[in-house]
């Protein structure tokens, strides 16, 4: 993990959630997902918006070309953790496609227009991903 993402994972949680730099005001979720490959847990701080009861998070990975690494791990082990804020829950994640794909990421794109230029920027479909609550 880099540097940039620990001192993220670590303001985050020493402070409810709210951290300083480039996210300070943005929502910003920890996933911590099962490593593809190593089966290790991983965390990474996503930035996400609600839809109803569902977290949705983006693997826009800033307009690269390849997807991020926790979008690997999430579809090879579909369990996460999630902490927003000081609550922390487990949750199964699923790829949202088609028209509801567009639906939701045109909503990200709303509130933060970023992620429309992380789209041009790129010609692979960047996934939405749903975070369902587990009971």
């Amino acid at each position: 993990m880099s540097d940039f993402n620990t001192s993220i994972i670590e303001e985050f949680r020493a402070n409810g959630g709210k951290v300083a730099g480039p996210f300070q005001g943005a929502p910003l979720v920890l996933i911590t997902t099962t490593g593809a490959k190593s089966g290790q847990p991983r965390v990474a701080p996503v930035v996400y918006l609600r839809d109803g009861e569902r977290i949705v998070i983006i693997a826009s990975k800033a307009g690269a070309p390849t997807n991020p690494d926790w979008y690997h791990n999430l579809k090879a082990n579909p369990t996460v953790t999630v902490e927003i804020g000081d609550e922390k829950f487990e949750a199964t994640a699923e790829e949202v496609t088609g028209e509801e794909r567009n639906r939701l990421y045109a909503a990200q794109v709303a509130v933060m227009p970023g992620f429309q230029e992380y789209a041009d920027k790129t010609s692979r479909v960047i996934p939405v991903i749903a975070l369902t609550r587990k009971d």
